[in-house]
C-alpha cells in the first residue's frame, strides 16, 4: 500500500521525502523483512549508518523490492573512527560495496567527535565523494552550531542536512533556528523519544484523542509542522503504515505550542551531548 509523501528541498536542490524510515537495529533476515515491509508500505527514504552494521540487510531489501532504485533515497553515515580523509573515502566505498549500491543519496558524518578533532577532514572527504559521484547530497548528524560554523568557514560548503535527537521532551529550538537560518534541513532521529514516557504524555494524548489519531501520529505531525524531517523506526507493518498517515490532518497553533512546551532543559534520552560525546 503506497502513500503520497510530500517532499522537502535541500539547499543543493535535491528533493527528499518529508518523512523517512529508520533502520537502527534492523539486522539480518528480520531486518530485511522489516525494511522490505517499509518500502511496500510507501516509505521512499531509508536511513542507515556504518555503525548500525546492517548495510547488507539494507542492500538485500532493496534488491528484493520491485521499486526502482531511482525512487529510493538511501542515507548512510561515517563512523567516528574513520574521520581521517583517506579512511573516510575508503569507508564510503566499503559501505557501497556492502550495500551493493552505486551511490548514496545522502551521506552524513555521524558525530563530530570534537575531542578527536578530525571532523573538518571528514567533511572535506565528503565534499570530494560528492564530486566523484559516490554520494549525491552531504550533511552532518549531531553537529552543534559551532561545529557547522567551522565546516563552513574552512570549506565554504554548507551541509544539506543536520540529523539530531529531537522529540517533544527535547525539541531543540536553538539548533532548529540555526539550521533554518543556514538553509539546512533538520532531521529528527528518535522522533518518538525511543518509546519513552513521551508516548504516555497526557497532553499529547488529549490532542491525539481530539484528532482521532495515535500519540505517535500527533508527535510526527508536530515535527512535520516544525519543518523537521522525522525518521521513525518500526518493525510492525501496522505501525509503519500508521506513521505515514500524518498528512491528512493539521495541528492548530495552540496544540503545537502545548507540545513544544513539554521541552525539558536537557531531555536527551541517553545524555549524548555532541559537545563532549564521542562515538567511534
Amino acid at each position: 500500500m503506497s502513500h503520497k509523501i510530500p517532499q522537502i528541498k535541500f539547499n543543493d536542490r535535491t528533493a527528499f521525502p518529508q518523512i523517512g524510515f529508520g533502520t537502527y537495529k534492523l539486522n539480518g533476515a528480520t531486518g530485511v523483512s522489516a525494511i522490505r515491509s517499509a518500502l511496500d508500505n510507501g516509505y521512499r527514504a531509508l536511513d542507515s549508518a556504518y555503525n548500525y552494521e546492517n548495510h547488507g540487510a539494507l542492500g538485500e531489501a532493496i534488491r528484493q523490492s520491485d521499486i526502482p532504485r531511482s525512487q529510493i533515497m538511501i542515507t548512510s553515515k561515517l563512523p567516528g573512527r574513520h574521520h581521517k580523509y583517506t579512511e573516510a573515502l575508503e569507508n564510503i566505498q566499503e559501505s557501497l560495496y556492502q550495500t551493493g549500491l552505486k551511490y548514496f543519496d545522502l551521506y552524513l558524518i555521524h558525530w563530530p567527535n570534537p575531542k578527536e578533532d578530525h571532523y573538518v577532514e571528514a567533511w572535506k572527504a565528503l565534499i570530494d565523494a560528492q564530486k566523484w559521484g559516490l554520494v549525491r547530497s552531504i550533511g552532518v548528524s549531531n553537529f552543534l552550531p559551532e561545529h557547522i560554523d567551522r565546516l563552513i568557514d574552512e570549506t565554504e560548503v554548507v551541509p544539506a542536512v543536520n540529523q539530531i535527537e529531537l522529540h517533544p521532551y527535547f525539541s531543540q529550538a536553538p539548533q532548529r533556528k540555526y539550521d533554518a537560518d543556514h538553509h539546512i534541513v533538520t532531521e529528527a532521529w528518535s522522533p518518538l523519544g525511543r518509546a519513552s514516557a513521551v508516548l504516555e504524555d497526557p497532553v499529547i494524548k488529549k490532542i491525539a484523542d481530539a484528532h482521532h489519531k495515535s500519540v505517535g501520529q500527533v508527535i510526527l505531525r508536530w515535527e512535520i509542522q516544525l519543518g523537521v524531517l522525522p525518521i521513525p523506526k518500526s518493525s510492525s507493518t501496522v505501525r509503519q503504515r500508521e506513521n505515514l498517515h500524518i498528512f491528512n490532518f493539521e495541528l492548530n497553533e495552540e496544540e503545537m505550542t502545548a507540545i513544544t512546551n513539554l521541552d525539558c532543559p536537557d531531555g536527551r534520552n541517553k545524555n549524548q551531548d555532541p559537545a563532549v560525546y564521542e562515538e567511534f
